[in-house]
């Protein structure tokens, strides 16, 4: 009962609170023509849901990787802490980390939450850092000085993993333990939301959070509510206030000019250009949106890396979202997010069937993929890149195949899995457990011939799709083509300026930014020969 009172109010229509069905409609269909994959939408206004929709095969009580939007609860959390006198905003970092100090490190010495939370700290740890050594708090004193405390911006998630560290040291409890009965149990949010850790326990702070639509949605309408929901004092007003807020100067963020990203950065929320309100903002396209003068939210979920291309649909239909409440409906029926592409149904079926039934798929894992700690998984790679135990390397594929449906099975180091395929055109659902996390996946598979499979696995909660294809040769061997949906290619054109921006020369630039983007795909999804042996 008590979960149903938390539960949002649903209007009757768009437009008993104002909001535009028509708007919603083109925007749907920006989304579409854009090619912007949207796994959910929700549009809240005046403290009801006006609009809400998933795109199959997602659903309304599946948690959704949230990355960034992480972040957001991280600030949180600290905010609580300042609250209940357990630091402050100038509190040093190596006040809490004696034994991480270096007297000698000026900067070091000036290192304070607030410079955490702003993105100011300096501390430069690379994205390339091997988190499976369980080093994260080190590796982070470790890392080079990009500039000293409060003198420069630059995007780095390893700031709020600090705060979560801080939230456990000062409290001996987990950021989860923490925000429980502060945030989760107040918001209806389920009390241990999976989240992302270190090897010791210790929450990623900067992602790796899981929630569903509506809890997120939840929180945002408690953020425009200067932090009560339903009419309970939730998050202290003076800290919703400040951390969504502007307090620092993000101008030239990831080398853009686009407003979205430059007007301001506040405790892990970022400012909307155009006087647009704040939001709280994932990579692939995770929003949660307050527009305080609307008196509105706006929840996606998504898989586009280009952010701002989703940002941009939003913005062409902003102005005519919100309406007069009561405005006259427009149309009957507003469209539902499409379904995301699965296989299509294939008559054939392969001589190949019979020979697999008693036999495994075999490859050797690449090398270089191995020691750089990127190893292929059926877990696409944005998935695992930055975690602590990595999924992977994959091997001993099997497949069984019957009327409708093949299962296939397969290991991951010490981890064993089998899931079934629809072989008819739709999507079959099976656990799936990878890299220390649960989820739950969609597959289907395909004859394209009689000597190909295609295999689609898309592990719900997580980002993207792994695209596998089979080709058995007539010596005995296979060929095994891994790729992922959304293509690596694309991913790595916009993740390129990560490894350039430190590069002055335009003509350098250009070189090491197409070089990344023409060899990373091919270099991190090699094929494989493989060798069909008895089980």
């Amino acid at each position: 009962m008590a979960e149903r009172k938390l539960k949002l109010k649903r209007a009757t229509s768009p437009e008993e609170v104002g909001v535009s069905s028509v708007a919603i409609k083109e925007l749907i269909e920006d989304f579409k023509k854009t090619d912007v994959e949207v796994h959910s939408l929700m549009i809240l206004r005046h403290g009801k849901v006006a609009f809400e929709s998933w795109a199959y095969p997602f659903t309304p009580d599946m948690p959704h990787i949230m990355y960034s939007v992480s972040k957001s609860f991280t600030a949180i959390a600290i905010g609580f802490a300042i609250d209940e006198g357990l630091l402050t905003l100038d509190t040093k970092l190596v006040d809490i980390f004696p034994d991480y100090n270096k007297e000698d490190d000026e900067n070091l010495q000036k290192l304070t939450v607030f410079h955490l939370l702003t993105m100011t700290a300096g501390k430069m740890v690379s994205v390339l850092t091997d988190r499976t050594k369980n080093q994260w708090i080190k590796d982070f004193f470790d890392a080079p000085w990009g500039f000293a405390p409060g003198e420069g911006w630059e995007y780095i998630s390893e700031n709020q993993f600090m705060l979560s560290a801080i939230i456990k040291e000062l409290t001996g409890k987990s950021l989860r333990e923490y925000l429980a009965p502060r945030l989760f149990a107040p918001l209806g949010i389920r009390e241990n939301p999976f989240w992302e850790c270190d090897g010791n326990g210790v929450e990623a702070g900067g992602w790796g959070l899981h929630i569903t639509t509506e809890e997120l949605a939840n929180f945002t309408q408690c953020l425009l509510d200067n932090g009560k929901f339903k009419g309970k004092r939730v998050i202290p007003a003076k800290w919703v206030k400040y951390a969504t807020s502007g307090l620092v100067d993000n101008d030239g963020a990831f080398g853009s000019v686009v407003a979205d990203v430059t007007s301001g950065y506040g405790a892990c929320f970022w400012q909307n250009g155009v006087d647009r309100g704040y939001r709280a903002d994932g990579m692939f396209s995770q929003f949660g949106f307050v527009f305080k003068k609307e008196d509105a939210c706006m929840i996606v979920t998504a898989c586009e890396i280009g952010e701002q291309i989703t940002r941009d649909c939003i913005w062409r239909h902003f102005e005519d979202l919100f309406v007069k409440e009561g405005s006259k409906q427009k149309i009957k029926e507003i469209s539902s997010l499409p379904d995301l592409p699965d296989l299509p149904k294939s008559k054939i079926r392969s001589k190949y069937e019979e020979i697999l039934k008693d036999k495994k798929i075999t490859l050797r894992p690449s090398a270089p993929l191995e020691a750089l700690k990127f190893p292929l998984s059926v877990l696409p790679m944005y998935t695992t890149f930055m975690s602590a135990d990595k999924a992977g390397y994959y091997n001993n594929f099997m497949f069984d195949f019957e009327e409708n449906e093949c299962i296939m099975s397969w290991d991951e180091g010490d981890e064993h899995n089998s899931i079934r395929c629809s072989l008819e055109g739709k999507v079959s659902f099976s656990p799936l457990h990878l890299g220390g996390m649960d989820f739950n996946a969609s597959a289907s598979a395909c004859w394209i011939n009689e000597t190909n499979l295609f295999v689609w696995i898309r592990p719900l909660g997580a980002i993207g799709q792994r695209r596998l294809r089979f080709e058995f040769n007539s010596d005995g061997s296979a060929t095994l083509y891994s790729s992922t949906s959304p293509a690596l290619n694309k991913v790595a054109i916009d993740l390129s300026s990560t490894f350039t921006k430190k590069i002055k020369l335009a003509l350098a630039k250009n070189i090491v930014s197409s070089s990344f983007t023409t060899m990373a795909p091919a270099f991190l999804e090699p094929k494989h020969k493989c060798r069909l042996e008895d089980r």
